[in-house]
């Protein structure tokens, strides 16, 4: 499946994430716990199969930014 989202080879270096913001999400379509993904530098949700980019530190929480995970 094409796309042409950034994968991740093509974002920028991340920034470290306030771990009390991890804490504090959900994935915002199950509303379950989130992953940190530190390499990909993304949130998963393993329920909803979804990974959620991390741009500047800022979880972009949007379905239409969101890649399928593996």
């Amino acid at each position: 499946m094409s796309s042409d989202k950034p994968g991740p080879s093509d974002r920028a270096p991340h920034m470290e994430i306030d771990p009390k913001l991890l804490e504090s999400l959900v994935c915002p379509l199950t509303h379950g716990p989130l992953i940190y993904d530190r390499e990909r530098n993304e949130l998963r949700s393993e329920k909803a199969r979804l990974a959620f980019p991390i741009r500047e530190g800022v979880p972009i929480m949007l379905r239409s930014e969101a890649r399928e995970a593996d």
